[in-house]
């Protein structure tokens, strides 16, 4: 599996997997109406913050003691470090306030089981919490995995090209990307 972190359009640093963007695997018996609902709506979420999400929490299942992320090159080996840091460091402190809000929220949700017809709320706000909960865990083990990181000509000339003011060369090198590192909708991950 290869990680990838670098600059979208608004030069935010994004941290995704080669791996498509799936359905979260959760499998309740009792609820699995409730469930499928919330799924749909959870991945109608901007493809960016789930690609995040997912990749965070796939680290869970790497057995490795270090993790290999492919990265543009433009920072030199000591800078990419802190940012890549400072980038965990943000999301783990994101997340933990996510988990927080949505811990309290959850059982106000459960007042909305009055109203008649299956609980979408409780079932969605439940399936965001589980995910940030994944991607939290993910991102604490991330953080204690060694990084190599490894630079990709295609990301550099990516980071480069954010600097034009062509779209037409974005989506050229974005279709570059996807050829090389075989992804889909990487436009819905680093463009608008």
């Amino acid at each position: 599996m290869i990680f990838f972190f670098v600059l979208d359009h608004s030069e935010k640093h994004r941290f995704f997997s080669s791996e498509p963007i799936q359905n979260i695997q959760v499998k309740f018996t009792r609820l699995e109406k409730l469930w499928d609902e919330a799924k749909k709506r959870l991945m109608l979420l901007p493809k960016r913050i789930l690609a995040q999400e997912q990749a965070f929490a796939r680290v869970l299942k790497l057995e490795e003691e270090s993790i290999e992320i492919l990265h543009s090159g433009r920072l030199d080996a000591k800078r990419l470090k802190m940012k890549f840091f400072l980038f965990l460091q943000k999301q783990r402190t994101k997340h933990m306030l996510l988990l927080i809000g949505e811990a309290i929220l959850l059982p106000l949700s459960g007042l909305l089981a009055l109203l008649p017809g299956p609980n979408i709320f409780f079932g969605f706000l439940a399936l965001i919490l589980f995910t940030h909960w994944q991607a939290f865990k993910g991102i604490n083990k991330v953080a204690r995995k060694k990084h190599h990181f490894i630079i990709s000509q295609a990301l550099n000339e990516w980071e480069q090209a954010l600097s034009s003011p062509e779209e037409k060369n974005l989506n050229a090198v974005l279709e570059k990307i996807e050829d090389k590192y075989a992804l889909k909708d990487l436009n819905k991950i680093l463009f608008k």
